[in-house]
């Protein structure tokens, strides 16, 4: 097994590269992985540096210890960041740069969530391609009972998700679900036992990492554009990745696999 470590900047951010799959770990377990500031602007650079790791092939996302995968923004810091209209814009600059990171990102993203996945750290899970929770887990937006404007991007993603009344129940009660909950209206992918979870996303992760990276990226961006008004879809870029599939190598490698009743070897060309 091959391990690369990323430097993060800060102690509460973990990024490594194992064997074609790239991990970052919320690093916050005392406070139960709250998004602290200095957490959130280290995420854009974690997620450039997977973007530009051709070894990475799919990333899964994750919070350190067994109590939480991320409990929301670190309330602490309100007072300071997140009261005054500067601090607000600053504070808003650097969210708005994560989540453009996550957005133009194309490789896959599994969420391994146990414990609380809370607020913000339910809008990181649905940033996520797939998400697969242990039994443990509980979900909620509480911004009901904190007085907080929720931003319209959360409610459009949550929304697109989970459809509109669930949407509601979860934002107007702010009461937290269960993961059985979470299963059945669509938040998250499926539900294990918590003995099971790491096993389990490891497995999924390596099945996507040996995939053909060409397809999977085509279909990745499939999957955004479909999501995407028709009049605001590109089209043109999607078939545009189809077509590379079929002119790659790995295209013709995966008929020799095939034929010859072996593994395929994909290299992305």
């Amino acid at each position: 097994m091959t391990t690369t470590d990323i430097d993060t900047g800060t102690e509460k951010m973990l990024a490594r590269v194992e064997d074609g799959i790239g991990w970052m770990t919320y690093n916050n377990p005392a406070r139960l992985n709250a998004m602290s500031v200095d957490m959130t602007l280290a995420v854009p650079g974690i997620l450039r540096a997977f973007r530009d790791d051709p070894d990475v092939r799919v990333i899964v996302v994750t919070g350190a210890g067994t109590r939480a995968f991320v409990s929301g923004a670190d309330i602490s810091e309100f007072g300071e960041r997140r009261t005054s209209v500067d601090a607000r814009a600053e504070y808003d600059a650097a969210m708005a740069d994560a989540w453009r990171v996550w957005r133009e990102l194309d490789k896959p993203i599994l969420a391994m969530i146990r414990g609380y996945c809370i607020g913000g750290g339910l809008l990181t899970a649905m940033r996520a391609d797939i998400r697969i929770a242990a039994e443990d887990s509980q979900f909620a937006v509480p911004a009901a009972r904190l007085g907080l404007g929720y931003a319209f991007g959360g409610v459009e993603e949550l929304v697109a998700l989970v459809g509109p009344s669930w949407a509601a129940e979860i934002l107007f009660s702010a009461r937290r679900l269960s993961a059985d909950e979470a299963l059945r209206i669509g938040l998250v992918n499926r539900v294990v036992p918590v003995e099971n979870l790491e096993a389990q996303v490891r497995e999924l992760a390596r099945a996507i990492a040996v995939n053909a990276p060409l397809t999977v990226l085509a279909c990745k961006v499939a999957i955004r554009e479909a999501l995407r008004t028709p009049a605001d879809r590109d089209r043109a870029r999607v078939d545009e990745l189809v077509e590379a599939c079929f002119k790659s190598d790995d295209y013709l490698e995966g008929q020799a696999a095939f034929r010859e009743k072996r593994d395929p070897r994909f290299r992305g060309l």
